[in-house]
C-alpha cells in the first residue's frame, strides 16, 4: 500500500535551485559550441556571453554559452553538429524512468 502523502514523483517534487555556475574557459567554450576560439571571443567583445575575469581569463557560464549557441540557426546547427548537443538523443536513451 502507497500513502499519497509520501508518494514522491516529479510533479510533486520542486526543483531546487541552486546558486552553482558552471564556468568554462573560451576554448572549453568554442568545443562544447562547435564553433571557433574566435566566435566565442567576438561574443565575449559584444556582451552576448556572460563571463567574468579571473586573472588574465575568461571564465563563461554555461548557461549563457546555450543560450548564444541557440541564438540564430547557423549557431544552432553548429551545435547540434559538432557541439554538446550531437550527444542529446544518447542522453534522452539513458535516462531511466523511476515509477
Amino acid at each position: 500500500m502507497t500513502d499519497p502523502q509520501n508518494d514522491i514523483t516529479p510533479e510533486k517534487v520542486a526543483p531546487k535551485k541552486t546558486d552553482k555556475q558552471i564556468w568554462l574557459s573560451v576554448s572549453e567554450s568554442a568545443k562544447l559550441a562547435g564553433v571557433d576560439n574566435k566566435t566565442i571571443r567576438r561574443a565575449i567583445k559584444s556582451k552576448k556571453l556572460r563571463y567574468k575575469v579571473s586573472g588574465n581569463r575568461y571564465a563563461i557560464r554555461l548557461s549563457s554559452l546555450i543560450e548564444f549557441s541557440h541564438e540564430n540557426a547557423k549557431l544552432r546547427n553548429k551545435f547540434y553538429s559538432q557541439g554538446l548537443g550531437q550527444y542529446v538523443d544518447k542522453f534522452k536513451k539513458k535516462v531511466v524512468t523511476i515509477k
